[in-house]
């Protein structure tokens, strides 16, 4: 029997892949909070930003960092562990520069 076992580069894309749908999925519900929330502070509004603020770090970690710890701590391959996490930071980085560039871009073709 074969056993797959995916590339550090094909896990940390679709860890970093992960990780911007994550994130550009709670950019967008920030960007919708005024007509959740009212655009007045509350202490409700604060409390909910607070609770996610801390769950998203959770969150990102365990997308960043789970698979290297695992591969670390269970698998006792810390320079694979190493590898996978300046990989996922290079596509991180990647995934930055195209936001910029977008950005760049429709701001300089505007429709």
């Amino acid at each position: 029997m074969i056993k797959y076992r995916p590339t550090l580069l094909f896990v940390s894309f679709l860890q970093s892949l992960g990780l911007f749908i994550y994130c550009s999925l709670i950019g967008l519900f920030f960007s919708n909070a005024d007509h959740l929330f009212g655009s007045a502070p509350n202490l409700f509004g604060l409390a909910a930003f607070f609770t996610l603020f801390v769950v998203s770090a959770v969150i990102c970690a365990l997308l960043y960092l789970g698979y290297a710890f695992w591969l670390f701590w269970e698998q006792k391959q810390t320079a694979r562990a190493i590898h996978l996490i300046i990989l996922t930071t290079f596509w991180n980085i990647f995934y930055i520069l195209f936001i910029l560039l977008r950005i760049v871009w429709v701001n300089s073709y505007p429709l």
